[in-house]
């Protein structure tokens, strides 16, 4: 951060501050340093009937999950964790202390799901905790290619989108199938086997637990481990390896011979990895435009493909690029079209990227439309009015597009970016 014309380092210590400032209502703050786990945990702490919806990895930070969406186990319930953002603290390049963003402003629609970092440093979040029954049934299911996991696939993708709202996160890893049932294993089995009877799952495939131990068998922690668990930062797959990721959402059924082809591409690399998380439900019913995050009705998944690989001391990552790039292109008839749509949160600068000093609109929005479809063209006018000089510069930072006010106000209306400064929030424990 540049002060007086000096570029200077600042020291942040994470301090994790998370607030439940109304139980009842099922609110709280969160600083944007603290883990998913961390958040978990603290409402845990606070209250056995409230949860919150985002991600399953553990050592995640809330602020740019938050900020670019946060697809999680509760999306087809609750939607996405930004969907439940309620306000935020930010520091722009103009102030050095956080200011409020409130609901209504095109600010706040702006960093909810559209990057934060590109209008600021986002210090803290508002975000609105969900209901939870006492009671969370899990499965985990393991199927080979001989016991059909192809076929089980097939069938996974025009069913998951239909499945009973309480049945979040289902999703198929190459040949693992995963829920989250919010209620008991009775009530789960009755809906799994009128819709997905071919799956074979089993009164013993299933383990009731509460919400917060979900959260810890999602984050890969199956054997009865303590909540504490959540709250180890060092801990994770992700720390120990390089990885590189793309995002796909399909929109029709990807055709059997479809996938026979991905099983074959991950047999030959052994290294490789597919998320494949179900929408409907809640998803379907939020319109495009709400928050920046468009990826609504029509969408059966999303999928995310990531490779990794370890360090050997050796740089010789070509090998792992170049096969995620053609499981990429092979994807490509089965993925959304005008334009292929793709997940901000999962990162990837082959689609293109800002260059310094060099940052314009028209070449941003070949790779921004991917994320933000339509409204890319209002984040860059947002970008416009909060960061015109375009301080908050990234790789794939939102650029600005300055307009005048009567030709702004006639696309999205002229409203109040950033509220008045108000006094420091003291209500963090």
């Amino acid at each position: 951060m540049e002060i007086d014309g000096e570029s200077k380092i600042i020291g942040i210590r994470a301090i994790v501050l998370i607030t439940m400032s109304d139980t009842d209502r099922g609110i709280a703050w969160v600083r944007s340093v603290a883990t998913l786990g961390e958040l978990y945990y603290r409402i845990a702490e606070k209250s056995s009937h409230h949860g919150f919806p985002a991600g399953f990895c553990h050592t995640v930070g809330v602020g740019g999950h938050l900020s670019g969406g946060g697809v999680g186990t509760l999306v087809r319930k609750y939607g996405l964790a930004a969907d439940n953002f309620l306000d935020a603290t930010l520091v722009d390049q103009r102030e050095a202390v956080g200011q409020r963003v409130h609901g209504g402003e095109d600010l706040f629609w702006a960093i909810r799901g559209g990057g934060g970092a590109s209008f600021g440093i986002i210090v803290s979040w508002k975000v609105r905790l969900v209901p939870v029954p006492p009671t969370v049934t899990v499965f985990t299911l393991h199927r080979t290619l001989e016991q059909g996991a192809i076929e089980l696939l097939n069938k996974w993708q025009y069913v998951a989108h239909k499945l009973h709202e309480e049945q979040c996160g289902e999703k198929g890893v190459v040949a693992v199938f995963s829920s989250s049932f919010l209620g008991g294993y009775a009530e789960l089995l009755q809906h799994i086997g009128k819709s997905f009877p071919e799956l074979g799952v089993k009164r013993n495939d299933c383990r009731e637990m509460s919400w917060i131990q979900s959260a810890v068998y999602f984050a890969g922690f199956t054997n009865g481990e303590p909540k504490e668990i959540l709250l180890d930062r060092d801990f994770s797959f992700y720390s120990k390896v390089f990885l590189k990721g793309k995002s796909d959402f399909v929109k029709d059924p990807i055709p059997l011979s479809g996938w026979e082809g991905i099983w074959r591409r991950f047999t030959a690399q052994g290294a490789g990895f597919m998320l494949m998380d179900p929408f409907g439900g809640r998803m379907g019913e939020i319109l495009e435009s709400e928050i920046p995050f468009p990826h609504r009705r029509g969408n059966l998944f999303n999928i995310e493909c990531m490779v990794s690989w370890r360090d050997s001391g050796v740089w010789t990552p070509e090998k792992h690029l170049d096969w995620i790039r053609r499981m990429h292109s092979y994807m490509r008839p089965y993925a959304s079209k005008h334009p292929r749509a793709a997940y901000l949160n999962c990162r990837d600068l082959d689609l293109g990227k800002n260059e310094e000093g060099n940052t314009s609109y028209s070449t941003a929005k070949v790779w921004g439309r991917k994320y933000f479809k339509n409204n890319f063209k209002r984040l860059a006018i947002v970008k416009g009015e909060v960061d015109p000089e375009d301080f908050f510069w990234s790789e794939q930072s939102i650029p600005p597009l300055i307009l005048d006010k009567e030709r702004r106000s006639s696309l999205i209306g002229f409203k109040g970016l950033i509220s008045k400064p108000e006094p420091p929030i003291k209500h963090f424990l």
